[in-house]
């Protein structure tokens, strides 16, 4: 490959001269909807067809769908997305990578790793905080899921045309995209939803102004007078109904409000009214747990009622492992999130950001961390953890990293208090899986060659990837489909009650979850609505 062919990013350093301007937000504050209201003013008790926990990415498109034919209420323990600049505007991102106000849409956690992530705390969930990149599950992914092939596309076509738009790909992504076909990352797949092998624009949760559009905005696909939404209501356990020789019955949730109130939300009576869990890959093994579902001998170490053993819950955690090289620009570049990926045949996905640097929020990255980056950014770096980058994120270069598919390796999830405002206790065991390992060291040279193709021996690439590794934000598992719920997305051993969120996934599909889990939101309303009728 001759030097012009090289990714072009020594050109686009000199190149590229469009300042993004930080000061002074394009902001367009939105109403909320007529049926969410704060949970301080919810009755002491409701009753209710369905009783949705949690109003993620999942959550939401699921309360949509669902309110097409029953009373639907929807707890989600954040507030509103629309009146933050920092989630509305693709601007914003880096500012709230940085925010860990005690109110902060995002709550941060730490697994026993020692890597730092976030947890969702806001109507839209992980949509909402995100780099809102729009992507789908692959043939293979959606086959072995046993999913409806037809129903799973119109699912993601309903999602897609209230949230998903054509990027208008910035001058960094588009070096990218060209780097990434000239060292063979082919064919080119041009802008497209659909998972396939090579190089492709897919699309994005931001539109052409930058605003940022969340699940949140798939509510406005339900029925405003059979639906209600309660903000800041922290569901504390579920109800159940239990006698000798009978399966325990979901029948309704204790939740609180911000003030600290307790208020009860019962089902209506009927067969085919359910509670269902979509409080994430931490939240719904957590909420399960504390209700009394999960290993018994766990339960009891916190005093807790053991409604049913249920040992593979909080089981086969895993987070996609993440690892970055940064390329400082000679000029400033604009502030672009995900739009360009790269679909490798080595069990990897290259993608890319510009104009601020995901360093801002991660405190744990220590000298040899940064020893490690310089010698692997384009030209060194110095010195990314001074006071005044920590209060600017906003920074002349780009960052290609790589996300490993999967992935093989898997942790586990416990209590560590009966709290469910504090976050549970993670191990997601990065690389303890050496195939995992080796699709990062494939991955990492791809990068390279990208970059400026200059030999570097997979021994070290090794250690780069076990030193440096990030989160991407797509963890899963802790209730496993076949384990913890049946292909129906039903509890098993448990009536009345469903999981439907990125817990019960073992593998994380495509390149990027989201736009899958509005999907597998709205697939699975549809599913009950079928049954109902």
């Amino acid at each position: 490959m001759d030097f012009g062919s090289r990714f072009l990013i020594a050109a686009l350093a000199a190149s590229v001269g469009i300042i993004f301007v930080i000061n002074g937000f394009c902001f367009a504050e939105k109403a909320p909807y007529t049926f969410t209201k704060e949970a301080t003013s919810a009755p002491p008790a409701t009753s209710h067809d369905y009783i949705v926990i949690g109003g993620g990415t999942a959550g939401c498109a699921l309360a949509a769908t669902l309110a097409a034919a029953g009373d639907v209420l929807l707890l989600e323990r954040g507030g509103l997305p629309y009146n933050n600049p920092n989630i509305t505007n693709k601007s914003g991102f880096p500012l709230l990578l940085m925010d860990t106000s005690p109110n902060s849409p995002m709550q941060m956690f730490i697994s026993t790793d020692g890597v730092f992530n976030h947890r969702a705390r806001v109507l839209g969930g992980g949509s909402a905080v995100n780099g809102g990149f729009v992507t789908r599950a692959g043939a293979e992914y959606v086959r072995r899921a046993g999913w409806d092939p037809r129903l799973v596309k119109e699912s993601y076509e309903w999602a897609e045309a209230k949230v998903a738009f054509r990027p208008r790909v910035t001058p960094w992504q588009a070096a990218v995209r060209d780097g990434l076909l000239n060292t063979g990352v082919l064919p080119d797949r041009g802008f497209t939803f659909e998972h396939l092998l090579g190089t492709k624009i897919s699309g994005s949760l931001f539109d052409g102004n930058g605003h940022r559009h969340t699940a949140a905005d798939l509510l406005e696909y339900a029925d405003p007078a059979k639906i209600a939404v309660y903000l800041h209501s922290t569901v504390q356990k579920i109800l159940f109904h239990t006698s000798p020789g009978k399966r325990p019955r979901a029948y309704g949730v204790v939740y609180k409000d911000s003030a600290g109130m307790e208020h009860m939300a019962y089902l209506n009576s009927g067969t085919k009214n359910e509670i269902i869990l979509s409080a994430g890959a931490l939240g719904s093994p957590q909420l399960l747990m504390l209700s009394g579902v999960g290993p018994a001998d766990h339960l009891k170490g916190f005093g807790i009622d053991v409604v049913l053993d249920q040992k593979m819950v909080g089981g086969g955690m895993s987070d996609n492992p993440r690892n970055v090289i940064v390329i400082p620009s000679a000029k400033p570049v604009d502030v672009s999130l995900i739009e360009t990926v790269g679909i490798t045949a080595v069990g990897s996905f290259i993608e890319t950001v510009s104009g601020f640097s995901e360093l801002a929020w991660v405190q744990n990255f220590d000298h040899d961390f940064r020893q490690q980056l310089a010698n692997l950014t384009f030209r060194p770096f110095k010195n990314p953890r001074n006071e005044s980058f920590l209060k600017d994120p906003y920074i002349q270069a780009g960052a290609i990293f790589e996300k490993v598919i999967g992935p093989f390796s898997t942790g586990h999830l416990q209590l560590q208090s009966n709290n469910p405002d504090d976050n549970p206790r993670v191990t997601f065991n990065y690389f303890q899986d050496p195939r995992d390992l080796k699709r990062c060291v494939e991955g990492m040279k791809i990068i390279k060659d990208v970059v400026e193709s200059k030999p570097i021996s997979a021994s070290s690439f090794e250690q780069f990837c076990i030193d440096t590794v990030v989160t991407i934000w797509h963890y899963h598992g802790g209730c496993h489909v076949g384990s913890v719920v049946d292909r129906d997305y039903k509890v098993i051993g448990v009536d009345a009650l469903r999981v439907v969120d990125g817990s019960t996934l073992s593998r994380s599909p495509g390149a990027n979850p989201q736009d899958t889990l509005m999907m597998l939101g709205r697939y699975i309303g549809k599913k009950i609505l079928q049954k109902r009728k």
